[in-house]
């Protein structure tokens, strides 16, 4: 059987192996001994401890299961609501607190709009660069992911979201690499871990969440994006990383870098892990972004 790939270290094998690849499934105890050998299983113990106390047979079923993931796009399935309310101090003026936000279960916002975090129709007076002066300054002292886009780039973005919504992004890690599934809903981005996906299916939570705002685009000619992230599991440099690498793989001019998309979302079975690696080694992103390196968060 083979193992989860909450984590690589090249030349390991795993789920999304190389085209062809299939494997045999596993018993639900064979199972949970290979998701013990994986060295990020201790960030997931408790949760999965507890859906084994608590759904004894939804656990073994998802075990016995396992092997189906590689079959499949990962990543098509409903993302919880596992977002961690961004806690802000207003800025005068410019920023507001809190303003039509909701919470869902857990305190989590949820429909979160640009109108709850600036004043728009202040803004509105200012021009592109004025606006992105502002964001940055607002943002630059909060522990957080934030980005001014150009709207140009953004539409290739989403247009290239509505056709290919899910990737499969490699985290930089010490020991190697840890894979997060990342899927589109709307102009939100959710990410959450392979393993998560392995082991808790269609209920998986969001760990990180990329809020675009688009609500300028036309009459400024740039669209807002700020983040929130489960703190519990990712720091603001992880996040960082997979933001950079979603304008990697979704905004880029060179076609093979894009092709792998296309690939993970048309072709699954085509689709092999070690070329996202590649191409982030290729691009300076996997070294660049090694855990104790600084990056820019705008």
């Amino acid at each position: 059987a083979l193992r989860p790939l909450g984590l690589l270290a090249p030349p390991a094998r795993g789920v999304l192996g190389p085209a062809g690849g299939t494997g045999t499934g596993t018993a639900a105890g064979s199972g949970e001994a290979a998701l013990g050998e994986n060295p990020f299983y201790g960030k997931y113990r408790h949760k999965i401890q507890e859906l084994r106390r608590s759904s004894p047979d939804v656990f073994e079923s998802r075990m016995e299961k396992r092997s189906e993931v590689k079959r499949q796009p990962v990543g098509h399935s409903k993302q919880g609501e596992f977002i961690r309310c961004m806690e802000e101090k207003a800025r005068p003026i410019f920023f507001a607190e809190g303003l039509g936000s909701k919470t869902s279960k857990g305190g989590f916002t949820k429909d979160k709009t640009l109108d709850s975090i600036l004043n728009v129709e202040m803004v509105k007076e200012k021009s592109a660069e004025e606006i992105t002066q502002i964001w940055n300054q607002y943002f630059s002292a909060k522990d957080t992911v934030y980005a001014v886009i150009p709207a140009d780039k953004f539409d290739l973005m989403w247009k290239r979201a509505q056709s290919c919504p899910s990737f499969l992004y490699a985290l930089p890690r010490k020991e190697g690499y840890e894979f997060f599934v990342g899927q589109w809903s709307g102009t939100e981005l959710h990410f959450t871990s392979l393993i998560n996906v392995q082991t808790q299916g269609e209920t998986a939570p969001s760990q990180l969440v990329l809020y675009h705002y688009p609500d300028l685009q036309k009459e400024k000619g740039i669209v807002l994006m700020t983040a929130e992230m489960d703190s519990k599991f990712l720091v603001v440099h992880d996040a960082q990383c997979l933001a950079n690498q979603v304008q990697l793989f979704y905004a880029t001019d060179r076609s093979e870098t894009y092709g792998l998309v296309e690939t993970f979302n048309h072709r699954s079975s085509e689709f092999k892990y070690m070329s996202v690696i590649a191409e982030l080694e290729q691009s300076g992103l996997g070294k660049e972004l090694r855990p104790g390196q600084a990056s820019d968060k705008s």
